[in-house]
């Protein structure tokens, strides 16, 4: 696949225009924790009607499409969040929607998939992660909508960067989970647009961590991937045509561990009754444990969502790693 090119601050901004009925404008808080590294507030993704921050993109890949094209189905791939926000905005559109997501995707999230009218189709997690790298399924038809290197679908997260940009004009750092690069990639041009100095770290789980060994290694490797109940972030390797933009995008990556996650969840729910999935923790811990030449913030932590398992929340809560 050919790289993905960096997405400009117009599109950015016609992005946030366009969807400004499907996604909210999320609220961006501070978090009280005494001992902490530096001032760290939270973006809310967790709080959008699909409670995540998936909807910005999808909605603004759909608002772009051909409707001719679309009418006779999208499909993408997904652990969950992304099917959501393609479903929801396919609903809204009235065309049909189906999501091929890995075995391993939560019941809770294959239920909202149910419930917004969209159909999900399980896959082994390998046969799952070649639908984003091959850029589609042979057995399935429909416009694809890619949940990662879209560039509609970067301009649309982008708009989380431009409301940060606008409500905190004195960030020094922001810390975003990383997936595919699609949500970190997209905050990055929003905010370099208007901030170049703002630095925008990638937070990574120790269970799989593809960015934070592609950087030292210079290039994408394969890594080991193991399942955790962290299911929104964490893959074999980096998308190869996100790899230049990522690299030059973003300023790093903080991996941290399933525990430290955990904490952080437990942090959010108890000083700030927030409901973070494992992936939006991430962020959290990595603000927490510190950034690199950021020793002052306000430093923002992007919580990515919060469709956390019930069963998995109520272990974190009980001081247990799920």
């Amino acid at each position: 696949m050919k790289p993905v090119v960096p997405i400009g601050f117009d599109a950015i901004r016609a992005a946030h225009s366009r969807i400004a009925g499907t996604a909210i404008r999320s609220p961006l808080l501070p978090l009280d924790v005494p001992g902490a590294p530096a001032e760290v507030w939270v973006k809310l993704e967790c709080l959008q009607p699909i409670g995540s921050f998936k909807v910005r993109g999808a909605a603004n890949a759909l608002a772009l499409a051909d409707p001719a094209v679309i009418a006779r189905g999208v499909y993408t791939g997904s652990a969950g969040n992304m099917a959501q926000g393609l479903a929801l905005s396919a609903r809204r559109l009235g065309v049909p929607c189906r999501v091929v997501v890995p075995e391993t995707a939560p019941r809770n999230k294959l239920e909202a998939i149910a419930r917004l009218g969209a159909t999900a189709v399980p896959l082994p997690f390998d046969e799952w992660w070649a639908v984003l790298r091959d850029h589609g399924h042979p057995a399935e038809d429909g416009h694809f909508v890619h949940p990662v290197s879209d560039p509609a679908v970067i301009a649309g997260n982008g708009t989380v960067g431009l409301e940060i940009a606008e409500e905190l004009p004195d960030v020094r750092a922001i810390v975003v989970p990383y997936g595919g690069g699609g949500l970190s990639c997209g905050i990055a041009a929003a905010v370099g647009a208007v901030r170049p100095d703002v630095p925008v770290f990638a937070s990574e789980i120790e269970t799989a961590a593809p960015f934070a060994a592609a950087l030292g290694a210079g290039h994408p490797v394969e890594v080991s991937h193991t399942h955790s109940f962290v299911d929104g972030i964490g893959s074999t390797r980096v998308l190869g045509e996100m790899w230049p933009l990522a690299r030059t995008s973003l300023a790093g990556s903080r991996v941290v561990s399933v525990a430290e996650a955990c904490a952080a969840i437990r942090l959010l729910l108890e000083r700030g009754r927030v409901v973070a999935e494992g992936a939006g923790g991430t962020s959290v811990a990595a603000a927490l444990k510190g950034l690199p030449g950021i020793d002052a913030g306000p430093v923002v932590a992007v919580v990515s969502g919060g469709n956390i398992d019930a069963a998995a929340l109520r272990a974190i809560m009980d001081g247990r790693v799920p």
